[in-house]
């Protein structure tokens, strides 16, 4: 499964994505208009990602419902015929319900007089009955009775005869239940397609939705082949995993004629592969080696080109898959559906892959290579799948790394495949590898889930997080860089053969890597595949390696969060870890750490100080460097002197871990700050952005400009950062289209320009004024979107009523995007004076000229702005009874999250109180002030941080 809400998946609906992953930051704000309803009430939608008013579909639950029970092993599913009937007309009212028939030929490897499968949520329709053994035609087994057993979704035929090991019997159901508009199991959604409203039929069966559809063995290695049949209205077209192969008619009860679809019989694969959809949709198609691609859409997205660029990319990243795999794709056609809601970015069921339709569509004329690098990610993930995961599918959910880790690492080899222009290991260290060790030291479970812990209550959905799938991705990316890719492919090319249509869990794939591996005598390891790959799978964490140049000896240890040093349970708190290295801007030969500690004598250096050392060079090891004071103060100077001399994804690598170790107790701030002095020099954007997000957090904005800290902080890196400004400054003066391949100004410029206006860059506050103005006098002017939002935002800042007002006049604009309505909805909390804040917030009140979920957007925005914050809990405090109708808890809870930032002083904290002690329960009252109280800590020693940096920034401030 790829993205949910806009980021890589993490918890279905709970998380935009990882919260840290960047990719997912571009995501939101790309594809925002299709994942939110519009704020203004009065105005259709436009496309490309229009939504048709209307029920909003309830919010999905963060979880799979029920618990999780293993079906017993006496029955083994070989073949289901499966007939779908969704009793939906166009323009119908629901309450809407869906009818079926299932006929499971099962083979009995056990004596039993039971027959248990899964079924959640449905009712039966019509006597049950077990035919068979079919080497008996007319034999059949009575069923006594059949009982429904909700909280392990199962139901279980009593039988009065039993079945017999070895022979074969046919399960046959019939079923109802009903379509709700959840985005789970078989759902049913809205939309707007040419300024009418429309509804179409869609499923979304990971990981155990499958059962709320049809009762079913819906466990992923109790594979089974398909017949398919979908009854629908004639207006419709009906799509599944394999091609149609007759379209036929049947009159219902009523007399009332549909339309019957039936499609090919399918390859041998899990019940959450199966999938439906019924639309009214257009499609572009292409042919790619005799396999028919199909992408379809709203019927204005395909007129209007939005689809053409997915097409285009789809075959080349299958046939790069192919090639690379040496295993053919088996199915002979593909449909990918762009739905306009939909709760992953994509999801690869074999065959059909459904997406969210943001994930698919761009303009024709947008020739920017981010836009074009998500897509092309998200459906390079999805077509990963088609190998990883379909054609091969982990035995049990807690190998579940086996699909979405390896369907990760290959989904940026498919992008940069079809964008050349992407730097692979430059967007994947930003995008995948440091964000999740970031996460990683913080989650306490291993990639490798015990297969014991996952029953009972357990939450499969808890594992569809950035550990699974960024993690999974991270140690595949470290398992083909000691390999070599050569090998690693070969090994994954014997995985693939031996395991089609069938199911493996990790220690399949160590033993087809290790038979690679004896094979040849080029590559050495210094223990077997299974001890070194068991020991980044099984165990929590990752390990910070210390180095000591004066003995060249290396130590390992798990890292550990300086606010969460406590005993883990680890596998044995030790790692087989490769170390690629470099030595005086040297390569040297890979070496192995495969214990606590260990002297490489090849380390010791001279006492000059042009003699380095530096690790895990282009982050070939899932793993943090902690360097010793001799050796940074030789790699500071390093940096000074010559930048280039260290490859860039080791220059982020050696600033990020050093700040990272900051954080942790491991390293004073003092010496991650040394690291900064060269940063004049700099010229890559990605490491920028790097030393601003850990410098200048986005959530401490509001608060540094507290501090002393912050005039020093403004004169060191405005000086730092004023050749990069310039130099990007001056695209967006003379010619930003030239910007069209630069995948990292599209991504992470507004950061530096966001950065460079709070710092008070005249010049950066001046364009924004310029540009600002330059709309206000044409707003057919498009301000350039690198830095739309940041103009945006201080060009109300900076301005006055009149500025804002425009703003407002805009964002009611009938003609505005969403895009824009989200960046003008957060600029206008930007402004300086008080008045227009309170102005804007009495306005979010307001039913006629706002939803409700941008009123909590507005309160969100503006309390997390320097004036804002106090300005924004007045208002809550005084508007509480009418807020809590429309928001609960939720919004006080997130504000106050906010407030705490500021809290330094229990006086703070009681101030809090009087008002929420009011309007909380008791318990949710304990919860608050423990929140705040831990927020009250943290700030106390966030301040002893920025004095020490104060300090620092005054001594060096001037060099």
């Amino acid at each position: 499964m790829g993205t949910r809400g806009g980021g890589l998946y993490v918890g279905r609906r709970a998380a935009a994505a990882g919260a840290a992953l960047l990719l997912a930051l571009l995501v939101a704000l790309l594809a925002l208009s299709a994942l939110y309803g519009r704020c203004r009430q009065e105005a259709a939608p436009p496309p490309p990602a229009s939504r048709a008013p209307g029920p909003a579909a309830p919010p999905a639950p963060a979880a799979a419902a029920g618990s999780v029970r293993r079906l017993p092993h006496h029955l083994l599913p070989l073949h289901y015929d499966l007939e779908l009937w969704p009793r939906v007309r166009p323009g119908q009212e629901g309450p809407f319900a869906f009818t079926g028939q299932v006929n499971i030929t099962v083979c009995c490897l056990q004596d039993t007089d039971t027959a248990v499968l899964h079924s959640a949520g449905l009712q039966s329709r019509g006597a049950a009955a077990v035919r068979g053994p079919l080497s008996e035609p007319g034999a059949a087994v009575e069923v006594a009775g059949l009982r429904l057993e909700e909280e392990g979704e199962v139901e279980v035929l009593e039988l009065r005869g039993r079945l017999r090991a070895g022979r074969r019997y046919v399960l046959q159901l019939g079923f109802q239940g009903r379509l709700e508009e959840d985005l789970d199991g078989l759902f049913l959604t809205r939309y707007t397609d040419r300024g009418r409203s429309s509804m179409l039929i869609a499923s979304q069966m990971e990981p155990t939705y499958a059962r709320r559809v049809y009762p079913c063995f819906d466990e992923p290695a109790m594979k089974a082949t398909f017949n398919i049949r979908i009854v629908h209205d004639p207006s419709y077209v009906a799509l599944s995993n394999m091609p149609a192969i007759d379209v036929s008619e049947v009159k219902d009860e009523n007399g009332s004629l549909w339309t019957v679809t039936t499609f090919n019989t399918s390859l041998k694969m899990s019940t959450y592969l199966t999938a439906f959809v019924i639309c009214d949709f257009d499609y572009v198609t292409r042919t790619e080696r005799g396999n028919e691609i199909r992408i379809w859409a709203r019927k204005e997205a395909v007129k209007n080109g939005y689809i053409d660029y997915a097409l285009n990319i789809t075959g080349p990243i299958f046939s790069f898959l192919e090639d690379i795999l040496n295993v053919s794709y088996p199915l002979p056609k593909t449909d990918l559906v762009a739905l306009p809601d939909f709760g992953a970015g994509g999801m690869e069921n074999w065959g059909l892959m459904i997406f969210q339709e943001a994930s698919l569509m761009n303009l024709p004329s947008d020739e920017f290579t981010s836009r074009k690098a998500m897509i092309a990610l998200i459906v390079s993930h999805e077509l990963g799948h088609q190998w990883f995961g379909n054609l091969v599918t982990m035995s049990w959910w807690n190998d579940l790394w086996l699909n979405e880790g390896l369907a990760s690492y290959f989904e940026y080899l498919g992008a940069t495949f079809v964008e050349p222009k992407l730097s692979l290991d430059k967007i994947f260290y930003a995008h995948v590898v440091q964000p999740v060790l970031r996460e990683d030291s913080e989650i306490v479970r291993s990639l490798s889930v015990s297969e014991e812990k996952i029953k009972g209550s357990f939450s499969l959905m808890s594992l569809f997080d950035n550990i699974t799938y960024s993690k999974g991705a991270s140690i595949t990316w470290m398992l083909s860089s000691f390999l070599t890719e050569k090998l690693f492919i070969r090994a994954l090319t014997s995985y693939l053969k031996e395991f089609s249509f069938s199911n493996a869990n990790q220690d399949d794939l160590w033993t087809h890597i290790q038979m690679v591996v004896d094979a040849q005598d080029e590559v050495q390891l210094p223990a077997s595949v299974k001890q070194i790959m068991d020991s980044w799978t099984c165990q929590n964490g990752f390990p910070v390696l210390t180095l000591n140049l004066t003995t060249g000896t290396i130590r390992q240890e798990q890292i550990f969060n300086k606010k969460n040093r406590k005993s883990t349970d680890s596998y044995n708190n030790t790692w087989i870890i490769p170390i690629s290295w470099m030595r005086n801007g040297s390569s040297q030969p890979l070496t192995w750490l495969d214990k606590s500690s260990k002297m490489f004598p090849e380390m010791q250096v001279s006492e000059s100080e042009y003699d380095w050392i530096l690790l895990n060079v282009n982050l070939s090891g899932y793993y943090r460097v902690n360097y010793d004071q001799l050796n940074l103060k030789r790699l500071a100077r390093l940096l000074e002197n010559d930048p280039k001399a260290i490859p860039a994804v080791s220059r982020f690598q050696l600033i990020d871990d050093v700040f990272a170790l900051t954080d942790f107790g491991y390293v004073p701030i003092e010496t991650a700050l040394e690291l900064t002095k060269y940063l004049a020099k700099e010229d890559e954007l990605f490491i920028w952005n790097g030393v601003l997000l850990n410098l200048i957090p986005d959530n401490l904005e509001s608060t540094l400009k507290n501090y002393e800290v912050y005039p020093l902080l403004k004169k060191y890196l405005l000086k730092r950062m004023l050749p990069i400004y310039h130099y990007y400054a001056g695209f967006i003066h003379q010619n930003v289209d030239a910007l069209e391949d630069d995948y990292f100004a599209q991504v992470y410029l507004e950061k530096l320009f966001a950065t460079a206006c709070w710092l008070g860059l005249q010049d950066c506050l001046d364009l924004s004024s310029e540009l600002y103005a330059k709309w206000m006098d044409n707003p057919e002017y498009k301000i350039p979107f690198l830095i739309r939002r940041t103009v945006c935002c201080y060009g109300v800042a900076v301005g006055s009523d009149k500025e804002w007002n425009f703003a407002w006049k805009m964002y009611n604009h009938t003609d505005s995007i969403e895009e824009d309505e989200d960046i003008l909805l957060y600029a206008m909390s930007c402004a300086k004076e008080p008045w227009l804040l309170h102005r804007y917030l009495q306005y979010g009140l307001s039913d006629t000229l706002f939803s409700s979920n941008c009123t909590s957007a507005i309160i969100s925005h503006i309390v997390t702005k320097d004036i804002g914050h106090r300005i924004a809990w007045e208002f809550i405090t005084e508007n509480w009874p009418l807020l809590s109708q429309e928001y609960g808890q939720e919004l006080l809870h997130d504000v106050l999250k906010v407030m705490g930032r500021f809290v330094k002083t229990d006086v703070q904290i009681q101030e809090l109180q009087v008002f929420y002690n009011a309007t909380l329960e008791e318990d949710e009252r304990e919860a608050i002030t423990l929140l705040l109280e831990s927020a009250k800590l943290e700030n106390i020693e966030r301040g002893k941080l920025l004095i020490k940096v104060a300090r620092w920034l005054k001594k060096n401030v001037d060099d």
